[in-house]
Order: structure tokens, then sequence, then C-alpha cells
């Protein structure tokens, strides 16, 4: 039996997300995986500008993996502050890299000044590099010079890297129309934890009446559902006026509209439910990953309008709930896990008749509804862990193995 191919994985920070993918990575047999964070600052009590809010996760973030939080030039960073270009820049990453003898380096994000330093380390003592990153056409606004200097940009990190682990469709044609060939790209879909969400949707249903009832609920009435932050590029207004547009409309069932998150549209989007009188939509604000399963469990369908949006996991998440899904097309995941007229609809961004056209499709028809979410939950189920396992053992199969034949020829 082939030893185990030495993997060392560099990321900013513990995410929440990523955690039980880590875990699963370091139970192969096939794969030592040693994990190095530049911060642990979200293992603890920190503020995210996002939420406006404290944020203490409530899943375990380190456990079940080998890993180290490297030392940093400078001060740590503040509970206030989210990593950057230039912090945390981490220390002591190449001698790392040749201690642990490591076969391969995986970075989680190319825009960090450090992950360039171990990138350029790891080229020099011979690992193959493996990038994975969230971009995407519809993810930001780029200027003209924006773009012409990101060609020169991917020049370079072609030439550093050996493979690009791609998480959906969009980033993938991102990465071939900046120049990376198609023989470097990998797929390791963005994927979530589905046992983890289906076992505590699973565990909520049985509670769903008590849950409808303490949120002042009525029963047989379906619910719309936004989870994400209350910020201008997630346009809950947009959904707002929507609802406003349908929720009178007798074939839309009398439907709730829950926002679940915070931010600093927050009090501004409060008191425009209050002064329209919309005694069915509500905020609730934050809500843990533990939370969120029961109110997955609640809706019948999850609306994400956001302008600019990588990915979108919230998508994943409801889709094991079994929600049908609008999103809007600027958001990354749509491209891949949004079938419209199959598990729900994409409109175009800022399109609110759109939008309405959307809820109304979804709503007004009970049985092709409880269908879309059946059927979200039969694809999410191909969109897994186990896909991204299979997307990385073939990175490094065609990459690690390809660097150690062209050595041992040399």
């Amino acid at each position: 039996m082939s030893p185990p191919v030495r993997l060392a994985y560099l990321v900013t920070h513990p995410i929440q997300y990523q955690a039980p993918l880590l875990r699963l990575i370091a139970n192969q047999p096939d794969i030592a995986l040693h994990v190095m964070f530049g911060s642990d600052y979200s293992v603890r009590s920190f503020v995210d500008p996002g939420f406006n809010r404290a944020i203490t996760w409530d899943v375990p973030l380190l456990d079940g993996y080998s890993h180290e939080v490297l030392p940093a030039f400078g001060r740590p960073l503040a509970e206030t502050e989210l990593p950057s270009f230039w912090r945390p820049f981490s220390r002591g990453v190449a001698r790392r890299l040749e201690a642990g003898r490591f076969d391969a380096l995986w970075v989680h994000g190319y825009n960090r000044a450090s992950h360039w330093a171990a990138m350029l380390a790891a080229k020099r003592l011979g690992l193959a590099v493996l990038v994975r990153d969230e971009a995407t056409e519809v993810s930001a606004a780029r200027s003209l010079p924006k773009r012409i200097a990101k060609q020169a940009f991917f020049r370079t990190l072609d030439r550093l890297s050996d493979g690009f682990l791609a998480i959906g469709s969009l980033n993938r044609d991102y990465y071939l129309a900046h120049g990376i060939a198609s023989a470097k790209l990998f797929t390791m879909p963005y994927a979530v934890d589905n046992a983890f969400f289906q076992g505590a949707i699973g565990r909520a249903a049985p509670e769903r009446a008590i849950l409808r009832a303490r949120l002042g609920l009525a029963p047989d009435r379906p619910i719309i559902l936004f989870a994400a932050k209350l910020i201008e590029r997630k346009r809950p207004f947009d959904l707002l006026e929507a609802y406003a547009t349908v929720a009178r409309e007798p074939a839309a069932r009398a439907p709730y509209l829950l926002f679940v998150g915070d931010g600093a549209l927050k009090t501004q989007l409060e008191a425009s439910i209050a002064r329209r009188d919309f005694a069915d939509a509500r905020v609730l604000g934050f809500q843990s990953q533990a939370q969120l399963g029961a109110l997955y469990d609640l809706a019948e369908v999850l609306v994400l309008p956001s302008e600019r949006e990588s990915w979108g996991l919230v998508i994943n998440e409801a889709m094991n709930a079994g929600c049908a899904i609008i999103a809007s097309d600027r958001v990354g995941a749509a491209a891949d896990l949004v079938r419209g007229g199959d598990n729900g609809f994409v409109y175009p961004c800022g399109d609110v008749a759109a939008l309405a056209v959307s809820l109304r499709a979804v709503l007004r028809d009970p049985t092709r509804g409880v269908a879309m979410g059946a059927r979200s939950r039969e694809l999410i189920g191909r969109w897994s862990f186990a896909e991204d396992l299979a997307g990385l053992r073939a990175a490094l199969a065609a990459c690690v193995h390809a660097r150690t034949a062209t050595e041992a020829l040399a």
C-alpha cells in the first residue's frame, strides 16, 4: 500500500463550513492532513461587521484533525477585525513545510500576501501547489483596468500553481477566462455538511407545530425565508417589495415572510415592515447554524436576492430541508444548484417584478412547491463532501504524482 499523501492546508482562520470537511479528509487513510491557520480569532467571540454583532459559533471548529495556529508578524487580529490582504501575515511556513516533508500545499484564497509567500516557499521546496478560491464573474464589480491587471495576476498565479480546485461552474469559467488550462482544473464543489443539516432538520420536524406557535405562525400557510446578512448587497428590500406584490393575492395562500439575519439594514427593514403594516413579515435576527435547521424545516421557499454572491451556502442548507429555491442571477450557487422550473427559479438581479413572478409560481400550487422541495433534496445529495473528497483526490493524484514523475526523470 502506498504511503499517504502528506497535505498541508493553509487558510486564514477556522471556518464553520470547512471544519467537518477537514475532519473527513483527515480520516482518510490515503491523505495525511495538517491544517495551518493564520489566526484563531473565529474560535472565540468576534464581531462580524456584516452581521453587526458579536458571533460565537456553536459548532466545533478545531476537533478531529491535526492543526496549528501560525505565528504572525504584528499584533493578533482584534475581535472587530477580519482578515485582509496583509493580515494575518504568517511566519515560519517554509520551515514547517520542509520539516513536515509535505507533498503538497493547498491554500484557500489567493488574495492574501502570506498565501503567496507560502506558495513561493512550496514551489522552492518542490511541493505541488493547489489553490481554491471563490471568485466568479458575478462575485465583484471589476473595472476595465482591474480586469486587465487580473490577466497578468493570473499568469503569475498559474506559474506558481499545479492545480485549481473549482467550487462550481462559474468559478471554473472564471479560471478558464483568465487563461488557466482546463487540465489544471479539478471540481471540489462548495458543499455543506449535508448529514449535519439533515439531522438537525429531522430532529426539528416533530417540533414544527410548537415552533410555529411560538413564532405566532398559523398552520398550513406557506413561509418564505430570507437567511443572510441584512446588508445592501444582499438586497432584502427587493424581496420585501416582491412580497408586497403577491402577499394579498388569494392564490398565494397568505404567505409569511421571515428575515433571518442581522446587519446594518435591520432597523430600516423593521421600520419599513411596520410602516407598511405587513403583519405577516418578521425580522427574527441572527440565528446559529443549529437554530437554522428548524427554520429551514418550516419554510416552503428560500429566496436569495443578492447582487454579488460568490456562492451562497445558505442555498445548500435550505435544499437539505427540501425547500424550493429562488435566487438572483448574481448568486454563484444558482448556476449549479437551481434548475428553473424544477427545484426553483433564477431571475435577473434587481428585477422585483420577475422575483414576484417566481414567488407566485411556487406559492400558488402547493403540490408544485412540495415537488420542487423534494427535487432540491435530491439534487443536493449529489453536491456533497463525497464530491469534495473525490475532487481533492483527483487533484492530488494528477499534481503530486506528475511532479514526482518529473523529478524522477530529472
